[in-house]
């Protein structure tokens, strides 16, 4: 185990001389599995993320289906989850230079959290964002477009770092979460990039990046034919509407 991973263990909780001499015995999956069970600043605070994470995804969830009443069809076609694994946020906290606590991981790393919606085309993925953001309990910290501006590997999608209110029995907190919308084409995309990327994690061959981001301006191309395609199919139906007439009485 990484002396790194040890010392930040050592310094979650406060823990007593016997537990720090424990520690320092164990292996990583130990370690892992004693953070996980019986640090309870590092599990307290894992458990307000958690909860902001169920809260947002009950809230899309209410979003389906309230425009599935509304509509001929739903815009959400997924909501997912994720947290960081303990492993991910020593590793995060401590490439930014930042001290391994309890009260600088909550400080310092807003994405522990995550919640991804995945849209059929790109409008549905504004339309959402705007209807989420009306929630008055969700603050926007900041907003990343990486449709406006995508990033240098080809991705695109909607970020959004959250401040979200979560009620324990002790009173109100405020958590961050890291909200990801996107296309299905480009969740596709992002996933198979993220598996190969993990096989090669030094540097990928420079022939591969440029090949993968081929591919991701090729689904971007198919997102904004798909979005004109329902645009087209849209403005038929609208033309063949016919207002309901009531019989006089």
């Amino acid at each position: 185990m990484p002396e790194e991973n040890r010392q930040f263990l050592l310094r979650l909780g406060g823990m007593s001389r016997m537990e720090q001499a424990l520690v320092s015995l164990m292996s990583q999956q130990e370690i892992r599995e004693w953070v996980l069970k019986y640090s309870s600043g590092y599990q307290e605070l894992m458990a307000y993320y958690r909860c902001a994470m169920m809260s947002v995804e009950t809230k899309f969830n209410v979003l389906t289906e309230a425009l599935s009443l509304r509509y001929d069809r739903n815009p959400i076609e997924a909501v997912r989850t994720r947290m960081k694994s303990p492993e991910s946020i020593v590793e995060k906290i401590r490439r930014r230079g930042f001290p391994l606590t309890v009260e600088s991981i909550e400080e310092n790393i807003h994405d522990i959290a995550g919640v991804r919606v995945i849209c059929a085309f790109p409008s549905d993925i504004y339309k959402l964002s705007e209807m989420f953001l009306r929630q008055d309990d969700i603050t926007l910290l900041e907003r990343k477009d990486y449709f406006e501006n995508p990033k240098p590997n080809g991705y695109r999608s909607l970020h959004l770092v959250l401040e979200v209110d979560v009620y324990q029995r002790t009173g109100k907190y405020t958590v961050p979460l890291e909200l990801q919308i996107r296309t299905i084409a480009m969740d596709f995309w992002a996933t198979l990039e993220h598996t190969l990327r993990y096989k090669v994690p030094e540097r990928v061959p420079e022939e591969i990046s440029d090949e993968l981001h081929l591919t991701a301006n090729d689904i971007s191309a198919l997102d904004q034919r798909m979005q004109r395609i329902h645009d087209q199919v849209e403005g038929i139906e609208d033309s063949q509407a016919h207002p309901i007439v009531f019989p006089p009485r």
